[in-house]
């Protein structure tokens, strides 16, 4: 079977399984497993993520949803030449794929014969579905079960560890640093699974805007910047086009030093198996006397001096 993954998260699934070998093309996001950028890629990206603030790449992605446009592109070309027999897509989010509607055009007219199907996760559970869903359509459905029986008792070790805990934090994720975004989807689950307790979130709703006030008014003990799609040292650079409001200062996060910047685009933003490793690392961030301290590699705790206030 000759696989084309149009989602970061979809080639991470697959790889996973075993079935590297069976794709034959991915986006120009995926980058794990390491190597996997080499193979030909089927997008492209309208906006630069990395000349652009926070802000102005906020104001993009929206002018060109609202004009109903896309900020992807599909090699079509492509598409054809490599004709697939499994394409992988989704309809989650606008900003994190190519569109389904695209994809699913797309195929009608340059690969007839392949299957697309959608994943949407917005949950945990839906997470681990999804990876037995794409196990049956490539035919490793034990492959995909014994993966997902493994994700799950990982998870079940740190519930286990924590069951003695009773200080559970009170935690901010901060999704987008401007205009500020409270998590959702999965991510209020992984902050539960790490022993704290997720502010402004809802576990599988959409992530939403928010007010630096009404995340101040929630009194976070723990900040943790998530950037979606965002690695470490992009949301430390982000940091220097970002002005937080002068009463921030007085945070209980902020104060007490615990601003962590993690690998987003690794663990929080894509719905696939390194979200148990996401938990993992927010349970060292939250707890490190049962759990140790998380690697530079997996977050890194910030200096108030890297965060800017307004006068």
């Amino acid at each position: 079977m000759k696989i084309a993954s149009l989602l970061p998260s979809a080639t991470e699934i697959v790889c996973s399984l075993g079935l590297q070998e069976d794709l034959v093309g991915v986006t120009h996001e995926c980058d794990f497993p390491i190597g996997i950028g080499q193979f030909p890629h089927l997008t492209a990206s309208r906006i630069s993520h990395e000349t652009l603030s926070s802000l102005e790449i906020d104001h993009a992605v929206r002018s060109q949803l609202d004009g109903h446009g896309t900020i992807y592109d599909l090699d079509t070309d492509l598409l054809q030449k490599l004709s697939p027999d499994l394409i992988i897509t989704q309809e989650l989010c606008d900003v994190c794929a190519v569109s389904y509607k695209i994809v699913n055009q797309a195929a009608k007219t340059y690969v007839a014969d392949a299957t697309v199907v959608s994943l949407e996760p917005n949950t945990v559970a839906d997470i681990f579905d999804t990876i037995i869903t794409v196990g049956d359509l490539a035919g490793v459905r034990s492959r995909a079960q014994a993966l997902v029986t493994k994700l799950s008792e990982r998870l079940a070790t740190i519930k286990q560890m924590l069951d003695s805990v009773e200080k559970r934090p009170s935690v901010m994720m901060l999704e987008w640093l401007e205009p500020p975004f409270a998590p959702g989807h999965w991510v209020p689950e992984q902050v539960a699974a790490a022993g704290g307790v997720c502010l402004l979130g809802e576990s599988g709703k959409r992530s939403v805007t928010t007010t630096y006030d009404k995340i101040l008014e929630s009194n976070p003990e723990v900040l943790v910047l998530i950037p979606c799609g965002y690695y470490i040292a992009d949301t430390i650079r982000q940091l220097e086009f970002t002005k937080f409001p002068a009463s921030w200062r007085e945070m209980p996060a902020i104060k007490n030093g615990e601003i962590w910047a993690t690998d987003a685009t690794s663990y929080f933003s894509r719905p696939g198996p390194r979200i148990v490793d996401g938990v993992e690392i927010l349970a060292k961030i939250l707890h490190p006397e049962l759990f140790g301290e998380p690697t530079e590699f997996e977050a890194v705790r910030l200096s108030g001096d890297l965060l800017k206030f307004e006068l």
